[in-house]
């Protein structure tokens, strides 16, 4: 592989594992959120946890394109029903249907991530910056 293929597949691979990672958060429970709207590049970090003495993940977005946050009000505790990330390519190829209605493509758009989590808390984000830090658990540090 030459260089200029690996720097052209970074962002993808960037998706590919954090989806990965993101996988394992099945069943785990999204335990804090902050929503950045006016800085100098927009950011959305989102922590899941899978118990209170468990290793969790921080799924942090920034330069975002879309955001959405439904939360029913009642809602004190949101376990994680399903997670993924998702590369968005640039143009010419395709993007899934669903985030169509999301972001407005154009021959100046840049490769994005989207985040989708479903549960009784729905987010479903994309941004074209995504990094995802984890908790090393107790048997490993």
């Amino acid at each position: 592989m030459t260089g200029k293929t690996d720097a052209r597949d970074a962002f993808k691979n960037r998706c590919t594992n954090a989806a990965r990672t993101l996988a394992s958060c099945f069943g785990y429970s999204i335990s804090c959120s902050a929503f950045d709207a006016f800085a100098e590049e927009d950011s959305l970090e989102i922590t899941v946890r899978e118990g209170p003495r468990q290793p969790g993940a921080i799924v942090s977005l920034a330069n975002l394109h879309h955001v959405s946050i439904v939360k029913p009000p009642q809602i004190a505790d949101s376990f994680i029903d399903e997670i993924s990330l998702i590369h968005l390519p640039v143009l010419p190829h395709l993007w899934p249907a669903e985030v169509a209605d999301r972001v407005w493509r154009s021959d100046e758009l840049c490769e994005l991530a989207w985040l989708r989590i479903a549960g009784p808390v729905e987010v479903d984000a994309v941004a074209s910056i995504v990094t995802v830090y984890t908790a090393m658990s107790d048997e490993r540090a």
